[in-house]
């Protein structure tokens, strides 16, 4: 590897899911690369496979869900086909992740401690009162008080916004490479999102952690990442740095997810929202996606569009972008 192969490369990803109505494409021919400290935000509604494609980074698709085809590079080696125990070797180590809700990674019946010093010793030969030093340094950085005492206390003497910092903690504990964060903040009141939002940022600075946060929330992701994806129907339709896509939207999926953002409407106007429905990924409209939905469809978006980059550092899939807005 060298010092400028991205932590992580996903090439053309597809994960299908094979049922007996038919197959539905969850995600479909998603590429995009995140490097070392970088923080990179995908979003998109909900449906659109922004979570399976985190969980396919993670090698934790089930049947009847498999990767159809494409590569995953982590630190330039293909991990798609890899095997369950090589994965298992990866995850925690070298790539960690943090769920929606925390008690997806807390083990009810167990204390603090037992579950950070497994999780360290699980993957390093170290003595526990090591990994007992390394659970509370990690309880500290993410800003919970007196890490010794709440070492020893059970998931449910823990508030929601604390048992999140906690998953983010073992997911810090073994240095990982990549964090794949999904939505993890959602169910916080706004206080306690803003101080994790904070750490996870500090934290990527510091340790150079690539990560990849998910949401749907475009408020997060404009004050945390870099780079942002927006998907649409299991595809990235938009792509590019945070601030030139949010302040000059190309998609007009894109534009019209800013335009539904409550402050962006006048005072005693409706608010604005995105006409119809997000179509079903086991019946899409042929061409576009996006088509049935968009103001700017016309007859050639009956064709499926390719990725292009009309303006440096942007790449989007549209027939008729709003090139104006960055004229």
């Amino acid at each position: 590897m060298t010092d400028d192969t991205p932590t992580l490369a996903v090439e053309n990803l597809r994960t299908y899911f094979y049922t007996k109505a038919g197959v539905v494409k969850a995600v479909d021919d998603v590429s995009f690369s995140v490097r070392r400290g970088e923080v990179m935000g995908l979003v998109g509604e909900s449906g659109s496979g922004k979570t399976v494609t985190g969980f396919s980074i993670m090698g934790l698709v089930d049947p009847p869900g498999r990767i159809a085809g494409g590569r995953i590079l982590f630190n330039g080696e293909d991990i798609a086909g890899y095997s369950d125990e090589q994965m298992r070797r990866l995850r925690g180590r070298k790539i960690a992740m943090i769920f929606q809700d925390p008690m997806m990674t807390l083990n009810p019946v167990l204390r603090i401690d037992t579950q950070m010093i497994e999780a360290i010793r699980a993957h390093e030969k170290i003595s526990r009162e090591e990994a007992r030093q390394r659970a509370r340094d990690a309880l500290g950085k993410v800003g919970i008080a007196s890490p010794d005492e709440r070492l020893k206390s059970y998931p449910h003497q823990f508030s929601g916004g604390m048992r999140q910092r906690v998953s983010i903690a073992i997911a810090l504990l073994n240095r990982p490479d990549l964090i794949v964060a999904d939505e993890p903040t959602t169910a916080l009141d706004v206080t306690i999102q803003g101080q994790i939002l904070y750490e996870a940022q500090k934290l990527c600075r510091e340790t150079q952690t690539a990560l990849i946060w998910i949401t749907h929330d475009l408020s997060v992701v404009a004050g945390l990442a870099d780079n942002i994806c927006v998907m649409y129907a299991g595809r990235i339709v938009e792509k590019g740095p945070v601030d030139d896509v949010l302040d000059h939207p190309l998609h007009p999926y894109t534009r019209g997810l800013i335009g539904s953002v409550p402050t962006q409407n006048q005072r005693g106007k409706p608010l604005y929202q995105i006409p119809g429905m997000t179509p079903s990924l086991l019946n899409l409209p042929e061409g576009c996606p996006f088509r049935t939905r968009c103001p700017r469809a016309q007859e050639d978006c009956r064709r499926e569009p390719e990725i292009t980059a009309p303006v440096p550092g942007r790449e989007i899939r549209c027939f008729h972008p709003h090139l104006e807005t960055v004229a």
